[in-house]
């Protein structure tokens, strides 16, 4: 075990190593010069949960090791590791982003996450810690069929953690890059081989280590932030966000949002804008549906729920959720001076420079408060935001993989080839098999989606939970009448459902939009005529899918003149440059042709990419479904089919063990020895 642990670190330090080589050629928010303190930074993280992650080896030996840590876990120690697993690097590097591009809007997806905790305390933690063994196919064959729902279980568990997964490895890849220049690939397999080391050797007890170190690292990266950016208002809420509706790079970035409208509208006014809601969540019947996939989606993610299986009891588990909650609760508040801070010092214009999602703008933070790009102080800064990052995640990561191969291992092999006669070693056997192949096919998606948009598989993988998993769990938990048919129904339709509405919504590919608008980019925007008032046509189902005879509301709006593109800009620009002696004009015009010159590039990709495409992935040549997150329809439908579903059919084992299930999931009676389905 130490020799083949020690060979999985060295070919990890192999692999990073081998990555400078990418240094030269990519660049990165780090400048080259100070990319070896970047370096020391990520070994000194690295080397700590490596650490760890041979201590907690030595420690593992049973299934009950390997799943839940033997559950040796405290309620303080799981609610960090709680927190550590659900602060992605979304959390931490998309929403600040988003504040720093839209303001008060970028705030209502740190609301939506920690209010979903609350549906966790009362309904999931305590229950699911007193009937559950180690996975959801646990919780769900108490009284059900055991082979028929850990076999759908493990479905869902493998599907949700996949997409969720995937957005995790191509995020991690290109953030990684973007940070510090490292190549894509080598970051994927980094990222791959970092998380099989510590799930392959140290399982649950070794992930939650990591997740605790991670979301300490975490918290205390974000309130030095927010010391150096909150303290220079004498932490004064009222003076921060005066400064930040009078900050003229806010009120340039709120102009562009609004378009038009801005030229009636004072400095004042847009600064203020940025505090208001409706830049980017601008459909209400959109933010509905995301908020119910994020508040709902949280109590049915897999390795969510695996993480209340790691205490010894009941009450360890509500308090783990307590912790979690005022630990996650108090990292999103800090979000909010993170992206204001970004959009007053670092500017949103920089920041959508070198990431057109805003993911940059912590780090950005980091570097500016630290002294700058120029500064040691400010690279030693980034670096350790940097490397917290690239700790996160891998931890989140680690997380998802544990669920998965769990469930490949537990349900399928143990519990359903098996029949729950498998001894302790084949368990665990079985379980590290799993994880190297869980862990191989992410790397392998990591790479092949180089490049592809994945962003929405994040809020994909919430309404899957949230539309599958959550049904079967809540009503398994608190209807006598549910049973297996209606559980394997509503989980198959639940989960259909979300994943077929996607592929019909705005969040695919579709190959004429995007040639249309790279056309846009190159050669500009023709003469408008005046535009006259009309109202809406079409009810409520024209605001959720496409049909002809739906026609949106249209505001009255004077004649536009012809809008130039890119590339006569560019001529103009240059032709300008050439004519210029100040040293100030000429920098400034420099960054606007490099500006152009990048955009004309990236146009240029789109329809060499995309000629002689016209459908998307599904076969459409535009959305059918109009949201960009389907919980609106998914969740309803997966808790009715399995309602019907159940009312209409009977199973006498699961009326017999409702209860024994209710005085289990009330009391923790008999808990700890759950029993052989």
């Amino acid at each position: 075990m130490k020799k083949t642990f020690w060979s999985g670190a060295i070919a990890l330090l192999v692999v990073l190593l081998a990555s400078q080589t990418a240094f030269a050629a990519e660049g990165g928010a780090v400048a080259d010069k100070f990319k070896w303190l970047t370096f020391l930074v990520f070994g000194l993280i690295i080397g700590l949960t490596m650490y760890v992650t041979y201590r907690a080896a030595k420690q593992t030996s049973s299934a009950a090791d390997f799943y839940a840590a033997g559950r040796s876990v405290t309620g303080l120690q799981n609610g960090w590791a709680i927190a550590g697993d659900y602060l992605s690097a979304a959390s931490f590097l998309g929403i600040a982003g988003l504040i720093s591009l839209y303001g008060y809007d970028g705030f209502m997806y740190s609301v939506g996450w920690l209010v979903a905790y609350i549906t966790v305390l009362l309904v999931i933690a305590e229950p699911c810690r007193n009937i559950g063994k180690y996975t959801l196919g646990d919780i769900l064959a108490f009284r059900n069929n055991p082979k028929a729902v850990k076999t759908i279980a493990a479905i869902s568990t493998v599907t949700v953690s996949t997409f969720y997964l995937t957005a995790q490895m191509v995020g991690g890849g290109i953030l990684v890059k973007t940070l510090i220049g490292i190549d894509y690939e080598v970051s994927v397999i980094a990222v791959g081989i970092l998380m099989l080391t510590y799930v392959v050797f140290g399982g649950m007890k070794a992930t939650t280590w990591v997740q605790i170190i991670k979301a300490i690292l975490l918290v205390t990266a974000s309130i030095l932030l927010v010391m150096f950016t909150w303290g220079q208002y004498g932490f004064s809420l009222p003076g921060f966000l005066q400064a930040v509706v009078d900050n003229p790079d806010i009120q340039k970035q709120v102009a562009k949002l609004v378009g038009d409208a801005a030229s009636t509208m004072s400095p004042q006014e847009l600064g203020q804008r940025f505090l208001e809601p409706g830049l980017f969540l601008k459909s209400p019947i959109d933010q509905i549906s995301l908020g119910m996939a994020l508040v709902l989606g949280t109590a049915g993610m897999p390795h969510i729920l695996m993480r209340f299986f790691t205490v010894p009891t009941a009450k360890d588990a509500r308090v783990s959720v307590i912790w979690a909650m005022a630990i996650i609760g108090g990292f999103y508040v800090l979000t909010l001076f993170l992206g204001m801070g970004a959009a007053m010092h670092v500017t949103p214009a920089a920041i959508a420079g070198l990431d057109k999602g805003g993911n940059m703008a912590a780090p950005l933070l980091a570097q500016f408060v630290g002294g700058g790009a120029d500064s040691m102080l400010g690279n030693l800064f980034l670096a350790f935001v940097a490397a917290v990052a690239f700790a996160t995640i891998v931890a989140v990561v680690a997380g998802l993989v544990l669920a998965a191969a769990s469930a490949m291992s537990h349900d399928l092999y143990v519990g359903v080839v098996r029949g729950d006669h498998a001894t302790a070693k084949e368990q665990v056997t079985a379980a590290r098999i799993s994880t190297v192949i869980v862990g191989a096919l992410a790397i392998y998606v990591g790479i092949a989606a180089k490049g592809q948009n994945v962003a929405h598989l994040v809020a994909l993988a919430f309404a899957v939970a949230a539309s599958s998993n959550l049904p079967a769990v809540f009503l398994t938990l608190y209807w006598k009448k549910t049973n297996t048919y209606g559980i394997v129904s509503g989980m198959l339709i639940g989960a259909s459902t979300a994943i077929l509405l996607v592929m019909l919504s705005p969040n695919m590919t579709y190959p004429l939009a995007k040639i249309a608008d790279a056309n846009k980019v190159l050669q500009g925007e023709p003469a408008k005529p005046a535009v006259e008032a009309s109202p809406a046509v079409g009810g409520f189902m024209c605001e959720l899918f496409a049909d002809a005879d739906c026609k949106k509301a249209v505001k009255a709006a004077p004649e536009k003149p012809a809008k130039p593109g890119a590339v006569e800009k560019l001529a103009k620009a240059q032709a300008e440059l050439a004519t210029l002696t100040d040293e100030a004009a000429k920098t400034a015009k420099s960054k606007e042709i490099a500006g152009l010159e990048k955009a004309i590039k990236a146009a240029e990709t789109d329809l060499k990419t995309f000629e002689g495409q016209t459908t998307s992935m599904a076969g459409l040549e535009k959305p059918w479904f109009l949201l960009k997150n389907p919980g609106l329809i998914s969740i309803p439908l997966g808790f009715l089919v399995t309602i019907l579903v159940s009312l209409f059919t009977r199973e006498r084992r699961a009326e017999e063990m409702w209860d024994e299930l209710y005085v289990r999931q009330n009391t923790g009676i008999n808990a700890e020895g759950a029993q052989a389905h």
